[in-house]
């Protein structure tokens, strides 16, 4: 992903030249470089939600193959019922 960087050097410059004490500018400079860093983990990349959807795609695949191999099974059933009926006449 690309990731611009938080110069928390020229926030804190911002911040005393309008007013605020150092201290105050570099704690407030801290926590918002602390909620971008928590931002930037959880965020999703693109990577990921084509990942995710490969994911899905794959599930919905199998689910969709199992239905018929279900339905296979009961069709080769029945015709293995029908041929034994049939035998029990000859």
């Amino acid at each position: 992903m690309n990731a611009t960087a938080f110069d928390t050097l020229a926030a804190a410059r911002e911040l005393e030249a309008a007013g605020l004490a150092r201290d105050h500018a570099a704690a407030i400079v801290g926590i918002a470089r602390r909620a971008d860093a928590a931002d930037r983990e959880t965020l999703a990349t693109k990577a990921d939600i084509a990942n995710m959807a490969t994911k899905t795609d794959l599930a919905e695949l199998e689910a969709r193959l199992t239905w018929r191999l279900v339905m296979l099974g009961a069709a080769i059933g029945g015709m293995l019922a029908a041929a034994v009926a049939m035998l029990k006449f000859f």
